[in-house]
C-alpha cells in the first residue's frame, strides 16, 4: 500500500484499493501499540474465529463427499484436484412413515395382545351363538397356531384358548415338548401322510382330517392303548376342489361304516373346509350343507353311537358367524389370534 501511495497519488487509486490502504493503516496502528507479549494471543483469536467458519473435518473418505442438505434433494461438495465444486443429486423420497394405528380388540397390531384377541373372539362366538338361539358353551374354540411358537401358544392358554389347532407335525412336537406343564387339548387340523400317522395318534387327543380309510387303519393301529379311542372327524371336500383333501358326499357313508369300524378310533363328526364366500348367505349355506350330511349319517345309527356323533368343525376367521348358526360346534381360528402367519413350514402331508 505504501508503494502505491509512493507511486501515484491517492485521488487516482481506484476506491478498492483506497479501502485497502486504509484497513492496512488502521491495523499497522493498533499493532504497534500492541505489546510483543500480546501479539501470540491476537493471532490465537484470529485463528480460532477463522476455524469457527470453516466446516468441520470428515475422517477418511467422508471429506470427499459431504451432505450438506437433506433429501430427496442433496448437495454433494466434492474435493479433487480441481477447485471444490458443486453437485446436486436427485434421489428417490424417503418413504413416508405409516399412520399410526388405532388399536382396537381385533387389531392385527403390536400392542393388541393375544389375549385380548382370545376376549374379542370368544365375545363374537357368544353373539354368534345368541343370534342362532344357542348355548355359547356348545361352541368351542380351537386357536390355530401354526407358524407361531410356544411363547404365542402359552399366552393364548393363559386367556383361555384351551384347545390347540396345529397343521404341521414337526412343529406341532416341538411346541408340546415346550408345554408339558399346560394342560392343553392337542387337535390336529392338517393334512395327515401315511407316515407321519404313527405321531399323530401317539401326541394329539382329537384329529379332524380322516379323508381316506388308509390314514384311518394306520391311525388306529399307531394308537396307544393307554391313551383310549382317538376322537376323530371326516373331512369332506364340498366344493369338490381339486387342491383340497377331503372324502366326497356321496362316499361319506362307506367311510363313516370303516372308520366305526376301528376299536382305537372314535368317530365324533365332520369337518370341511369350504371355498371362501363373500355374501354371509352364501357361507351359511354351504355350512348347513355339512350339517345335513352329518344329520343323514346319524339317521343310520343306533341312538347311543349317534348321540356321540355331534361334532361339527367348521368356520374360521372370516365366517365363524355363519358357521355358528348353521350348527357349528368348533371353530377353527388362526390370524383373528395370532395376527398373519410369519413363515411357511413343512406341510405334515
Amino acid at each position: 500500500c505504501l508503494a502505491l501511495k509512493a507511486s501515484s497519488s491517492v485521488t487516482s487509486m481506484s476506491p478498492s484499493l483506497r479501502i485497502l490502504c486504509a484497513m492496512s493503516q488502521a491495523a499497522g496502528a493498533v499493532g504497534a501499540q500492541l505489546q510483543p507479549s500480546q501479539h501470540h494471543a491476537v493471532a490465537l483469536a484470529r485463528r480460532s474465529q477463522i476455524d469457527n467458519l470453516r466446516p468441520p473435518r470428515l475422517p477418511g473418505a467422508q471429506r470427499r463427499c459431504r451432505i450438506i442438505e437433506p433429501a430427496p434433494t442433496r448437495y454433494h461438495r466434492t474435493r479433487g484436484r480441481t477447485p471444490l465444486s458443486w453437485r446436486r443429486l436427485r434421489l428417490p423420497p424417503r418413504p413416508s412413515s405409516p399412520p399410526n394405528h388405532v388399536s382396537t380388540p381385533d387389531s392385527q397390531s403390536p400392542t393388541t395382545t393375544v389375549a385380548e384377541r382370545v376376549a374379542t373372539i370368544h365375545a363374537r362366538i357368544e353373539a354368534a351363538a345368541r343370534a342362532a338361539d344357542r348355548d355359547s358353551s356348545s361352541v368351542q374354540l380351537v386357536a390355530v397356531a401354526k407358524t407361531f411358537g410356544p411363547d404365542a401358544v402359552r399366552a393364548a392358554v393363559h386367556a383361555g384358548a384351551l384347545i390347540i389347532g396345529e397343521n404341521y407335525l414337526q412343529e406341532a412336537m416341538e411346541k408340546q415338548d415346550a408345554l408339558t406343564d399346560l394342560d392343553i387339548a392337542w387337535h390336529f387340523i392338517g393334512a395327515i401322510q401315511s407316515r407321519k400317522a404313527r405321531a399323530v395318534a401317539e401326541r394329539f387327543d382329537f384329529v379332524h382330517t380322516v379323508d381316506r380309510a388308509k390314514i384311518a387303519q394306520r391311525l388306529a393301529e399307531a394308537r396307544p392303548p393307554a391313551r383310549g379311542p382317538l376322537n376323530v372327524c371326516i373331512q369332506v371336500n364340498l366344493d369338490g376342489e381339486a387342491t383340497k383333501a377331503g372324502v366326497a358326499p356321496d362316499a361319506l357313508p362307506e367311510l363313516a361304516r370303516e372308520v366305526r369300524s376301528l376299536s382305537a378310533l372314535r368317530l365324533r363328526g365332520l369337518m370341511a373346509l369350504p371355498a371362501p364366500r363373500s355374501a354371509p348367505s352364501e357361507q351359511v349355506a354351504v355350512f348347513r350343507r355339512l350339517s345335513a350330511l352329518l344329520g343323514a349319517l346319524r339317521a343310520t345309527l343306533p341312538a347311543a353311537e349317534s348321540d356321540r356323533l355331534n361334532v361339527l368343525s367348521m368356520g374360521m376367521s372370516a365366517d365363524l358367524e355363519a358357521a355358528i348358526a348353521a350348527g357349528a360346534t368348533h371353530v377353527r381360528i388362526g390370524s383373528a389370534l395370532f395376527g398373519p402367519r410369519q413363515r411357511p413350514q413343512e406341510n405334515a402331508k
